[in-house]
């Protein structure tokens, strides 16, 4: 069982032993500690939940919503929700804060706190610290009867998610309407298969092929959108000729695209095509972190933009894009963070604009893909067992490769003439993530293993 508390949440695994795994003692404690702080921070008790569709989903909700009522708070209960809804819920409501129950991309026996501000983004690493201080002490009091919250159940934030899609200038419904587009949707019985197909009609697209749309939580493949979870998506997009195939993960913040040849468009390229189109109107910066690929890079100063690198990690690009004014940023896993909608990743703003793109283009996705700069990566990681010393293996990496260009602001970054290798430890898992780039995939993958061989000597002697 694993717990995993990082700026990335608070996440774990269901059942097992408190401190151990997300058990509701854990899940009380923690909910507890940033409702206080909320409200002593804001004076506001008003707080927004919202939750993916994962089988765990409707105990975590209870217990959480249970909880903040019993320290005071008011709760909206968005119920099944995305990410990027319950984000632009916070503000709309303008409550102190915001949970979404969701562990992303990781498989059915995880769930997690996600934590929001007042402006509905990701708390700082710095607030994130003090609510586990405070969890840990159980310093707060609880409410008297006549002081507990109530509950209101809301269910028109899809709509409201939606209309504030369509009102985004870049989204030309007008043109995905002409385009006549046949699209193939996987959201891996998530709440994506709710929130996705409604986007695609309210654009215009009358041709729909649900797979794995029903949102009862029962994941039919991993839920991570890679290539090699989504053949149901392939099959579907070639058997029915659509035009597109598109998989998100069930919280839905990533976002990837099939071509119409069945092929993956590739998880990196989904914030390149984005800001391909938005940098073509909209002159400015872009933002992605350190693990993304340099396709942004070549396509910011294509369009006369300048490229800057963040730490991993949604609210460490958040503040790099606000530093640099960026129009446009995100990360190379699918997910685009467009500053016009709200700072947060969203995949229904990606496919919104994907689409505008699309239909103004007038040609297959494959075409257009072979026309974004070439890059290959390649994903590895390395499980980690309690004594290892990471922050001592990666300064000997460091002490390796002086003489290259590195960074150390996230791990370590090893940048070649024509290739990098990031290595670092993951916020959602207990391993250590190791990506490589480079011209060619089987240059990828050759620097990656050398990188993963002399980790494993490193870690041998």
């Amino acid at each position: 069982m694993t717990l995993i508390k990082s700026i990335s949440g608070i996440r774990g695994t269901i059942g097992g032993k408190p401190g151990e795994a997300l058990t509701p003692v854990d899940i009380v404690k923690f909910t507890a500690a940033f409702g206080k702080i909320l409200l002593q921070k804001t004076g506001n008790n008003k707080i927004v939940v919202g939750r993916d569709a994962r089988l765990s989903g409707g105990m975590v909700s209870n217990l959480v919503i249970g909880t903040l009522q019993s320290i005071g708070a008011d709760v909206v209960n968005l119920g099944l929700s995305t990410t990027p809804t319950v984000e632009l819920a916070v503000p709309m409501e303008k409550a102190a804060g915001g949970i979404i129950l969701t562990a992303s991309h990781n498989p059915g026996q995880w769930n997690a706190l996600k934590l929001l501000n007042s402006q509905g983004e990701f708390i700082s690493d710095e607030e994130g610290k003090q609510v586990l201080a405070l969890g840990e002490s159980l310093g707060f009091d609880f409410a008297e009867v006549q002081e507990l919250g109530g509950e209101r159940l809301d269910d028109s934030y899809l709509q409201k998610h939606i209309e504030a899609v369509l009102d985004l200038p870049l989204v030309d419904v007008d043109a995905i309407r002409g385009a006549n587009f046949k699209i193939a949707v996987d959201a891996v019985n998530s709440t994506g298969g709710i929130f996705i197909p409604a986007l695609l009609e309210a654009l215009g697209v009358k041709t729909i092929y649900k797979i794995n749309c029903e949102p009862d939580g029962h994941f039919p493949h991993n839920p991570e959108p890679l290539k090699e979870h989504l053949t149901d998506l392939s099959r579907a997009v070639v058997d029915n000729g659509a035009d597109l195939g598109i998989a998100v993960d069930p919280d839905v913040d990533r976002l990837v695209f099939m071509m119409e040849d069945g092929e993956l468009f590739g998880e990196e390229y989904t914030l390149v095509a984005v800001a391909d189109y938005i940098l073509a109107r909209t002159k400015g910066n872009t933002v992605s972190n350190l693990s993304s690929t340099r396709a942004l890079r070549d396509v910011t100063e294509k369009h006369g933009g300048e490229y800057f690198a963040a730490a991993v990690g949604e609210v460490n690009v958040v503040a790099k894009m606000k530093e640099v004014n960026a129009v446009i940023g995100g990360e190379g896993n699918g997910g685009v963070i467009y500053p016009d909608s709200h700072y947060g990743r969203d995949a229904l703003v990606g496919v919104a604009i994907f689409l505008s793109h699309l239909a103004k283009l007038g040609k297959p996705v494959s075409a257009y893909r072979a026309e974004l700069p070439a890059y290959y990566m390649s994903k590895n990681k390395i499980t980690l067992t309690p004594s290892l010393d990471i922050d001592a293996l990666l300064q000997k990496m460091g002490e390796k490769y002086a003489h290259e260009r590195c960074t150390t602001i996230d791990g370590l970054k090893i940048d070649f003439a024509e290739e990098w290798v990031h290595l670092r430890k993951s916020n959602t898992e207990p391993i250590i993530r190791i990506y490589s780039e480079a011209p060619t995939q089987e240059r990828a993958d050759t620097i990656a293993q050398q990188i993963v061989h002399e980790i494993e000597d490193i870690i041998k002697h």
